[in-house]
């Protein structure tokens, strides 16, 4: 999982929040906003609980870093230690146990698999690290052709045997990536944490992934900003705000993390069917869901596919949207999935 990456490839950069004191209720103004910040798998968090009981702030903050100090230590691939980084190290054929945590994301990462026909893969990383993004350190060339085929025999979800609560190799040299799905995965459980504590009105956000439940401060609906997609500028304005109504969402985009070569951009979206970087005009995808693991995986996948089929898979999809970008020339045209304006303010 790329920590590095996570700034690079997620589009979220903006959170607003609508309403006036001068409007709400007497009753509201008691109403407290907990706002909490860190770093966390290589990038930042914030988080916001709205409470109108007093809460320890203290106590939250420490919950909070516990938990996404567990979900790194299982998912982190630059932990050298990390259940993740253990498992790639470990040889062809062997029963590797995994934890909860693991094993509830590998269940997510198989019906990704599945659902997106291979677009989403979560074993591309001798790819990622053969095209410099990934842990091998960067690079400014493109890799040879049979350096490529020979990466590609390393590539395929279904050439890992998920048993109960065990994962095994079965061909040598393959290893996981799961940098697309584990910040989803990390929003996703803080969520769940935070309502076990019976808070009802929270938005918390990792490196740009988002999920968002009740109301803000001020009694709205959450509303969160989506970036403009622009080549070299770490803060390039809104493209459009989307209301979060106990949904989540995330983006995947090419433009921030890339090189350049003989006048022709590869970015760090690499198809794990030809091994090369994407070529389809798409500069970013973002997908709103019931959960951000979900979210999170399908942005990804949805930059690897064709465009009408990424639509066509939306579509198919109950309580799921997406809002795709592409960029031919100086032209940009945004596709949308059939319920996604239903989500724009």
């Amino acid at each position: 999982m790329p920590e590095t990456k996570y700034i690079a490839t997620s589009i979220f950069a903006l959170i607003l929040f609508v309403g006036t004191a001068l409007l709400l209720p007497a009753q509201s103004l008691a109403t407290q906003e907990y706002v909490f910040t860190g770093r966390t798998m290589g990038t930042t968090y914030a988080i916001k609980l709205i409470s109108a009981k007093p809460l320890s702030k203290s106590l939250w903050q420490e919950k909070i870093n516990l938990r996404l100090k567990q979900i790194n230590a299982r998912l982190s691939m630059y932990q050298k230690d990390s259940e993740l980084s253990r498992f790639n190290a470990a040889p062809t054929g062997q029963a590797f146990k995994v934890s909860a945590d693991f094993y509830q994301v590998l269940e997510q990462c198989r019906n990704l698999h599945t659902l997106t026909a291979g677009a989403w893969d979560g074993t591309v990383k001798p790819l990622v690290d053969l095209w410099g993004f990934g842990t091998k350190g960067r690079r400014d060339t493109p890799p040879k052709s049979s350096q490529i085929k020979t990466a590609l025999q390393r590539i395929g979800f279904n050439k890992l045997q998920i048993g109960d609560h065990v994962l095994t190799k079965t061909v040598p040299g393959i290893t996981l990536d799961l940098g697309s799905i584990a910040k989803g995965y990390g929003v996703d459980e803080i969520a769940r944490l935070i309502r076990e504590g019976g808070i009802e009105n929270y938005l918390v956000e990792i490196g740009g992934e988002l999920a968002g439940a009740g109301k803000n401060k001020h009694r709205k609906t959450w509303v969160v900003g989506i970036t403009n997609p622009e080549k070299g500028f770490l803060n390039s304005g809104l493209y459009k705000t989307v209301r979060l109504d106990n949904k989540a969402i995330a983006t995947s985009g090419n433009y921030r993390n890339y090189f350049e070569k003989n006048g022709q951009i590869y970015s760090h979206i690499i198809s794990p069917k030809t091994g090369y970087p994407v070529e389809n005009a798409v500069v970013s995808a973002s997908v709103i869901s019931d959960t951000c693991t979900v979210a999170d995986g399908l942005a990804t996948a949805l930059m690897v596919m064709d465009i009408h089929q990424a639509l066509t898979l939306i579509n198919s999809l109950e309580n799921t949207e997406c809002l795709i970008i592409r960029q031919d020339g100086r032209k940009r045209t945004a596709l949308r999935s059939s319920g996604f304006k239903a989500y724009e303010k």
